[in-house]
């Protein structure tokens, strides 16, 4: 009995060694969490109750909820908030379905021409924002951009069109641009799900008379579940965040067409210097994003 008791003690002070030992390492990516996470987070509620201008011209004044109720009345927020879900509504799905596609027709690939492949449609995730997009934004040009050769040349215009100053055509640019720089990290990981598909079912299911379709639905689509769950997520949030492409190409315009909730945040915050109201906007965007990665979430455990 005693020996037992002295292993149990030691078993416990091991324990406790090593849980000491692992939040010691997880120190400072806590501290850094916490600093550059949890704090900003509290600190934007609370501002979000202020008319704040973080002392540029007068002291914040506390003034309850009418920072929130000013957003519902606010035309310019209402059409932000309108743009980035017509982003959301249709990139996610494209993006989703577009990466699916692919990677089911190049996952079965071997060697080095599977991994160029993974290689072009990464490349525009790793390459600078800066970068990609004034390559877009040369291509939309309105007087030397491709788009307006190929569309003069091929007889689909007449005229040069202005891509990205045109209310008509500049928010479906930057759908555009924001699919292809989109597409990369999903494909990579449809990929690798589709790769670990245990080949066993897959090769039953076709003894068994089961079409390509029926094996899609059937078999690999149920395994591949928590990556889709996972991309659905990581494209949702991105897509509400859409604030570089925006900054870079239209700064909002024109007429506010390509005005979205993050960069309205920004223009409110740092051009009108009114933290307070801005904090109100991305509160209300947080609980946005929050509850339909919920959904996402729920929907995905029924399947």
């Amino acid at each position: 009995m005693a020996k037992t008791a002295n292993t149990t003690s030691r078993s416990r002070v091991l324990a406790m060694r090593e849980t000491r030992a692992a939040y010691l390492f997880l120190l400072p990516s806590l501290i850094f969490f916490v600093g550059f996470v949890i704090i900003p987070m509290v600190l934007c509620v609370y501002t979000s109750f202020f008319d704040s201008t973080m002392g540029k011209d007068t002291q914040d004044i506390f003034i309850g909820l009418q920072n929130y109720v000013e957003l519902w009345k606010d035309p310019i927020f209402l059409r932000s908030l309108k743009n980035t879900f017509i982003i959301v509504v249709v990139s996610v799905p494209t993006v989703c379905i577009f990466s699916l596609w692919i990677a089911s027709v190049i996952y079965n690939l071997k060697g080095p021409v599977l991994s160029t492949f993974r290689c072009i449609f990464y490349l525009p995730v790793v390459t600078g924002s800066v970068a990609v997009t004034v390559v877009w934004k040369w291509m939309f040009n309105n007087y030397y951009g491709i788009f307006n050769y190929v569309g003069k040349g091929l007889g689909l215009i007449d005229t040069n069109i202005n891509w990205l100053g045109d209310e008509r055509f500049a928010l479906w640019c930057i759908i555009l641009i924001l699919f292809t720089t989109s597409v990369g990290q999903p494909i990579v990981l449809y990929v690798s799900a589709l790769g670990n598909v245990d080949s066993s079912l897959v090769e039953a299911s076709q003894v068994d008379g089961a079409n390509s379709f029926q094996l899609f639905w059937k078999i690999k689509w149920p395994l591949i579940m928590p990556t889709t769950l996972y991309i659905l997520v990581i494209t949702t949030i991105n897509s509400f965040q859409c604030f570089a492409l925006i900054q870079l190409l239209t700064s909002g315009g024109p007429n506010h067409s390509t005005d979205t909730v993050m960069y309205y945040i920004y223009y409110t915050a740092f051009k009108l210097y009114r933290y307070g109201y801005a904090n109100s906007m991305g509160v209300i965007l947080a609980i946005f994003i929050a509850v339909l990665s919920a959904v996402q979430f729920k929907l995905a455990q029924e399947k």
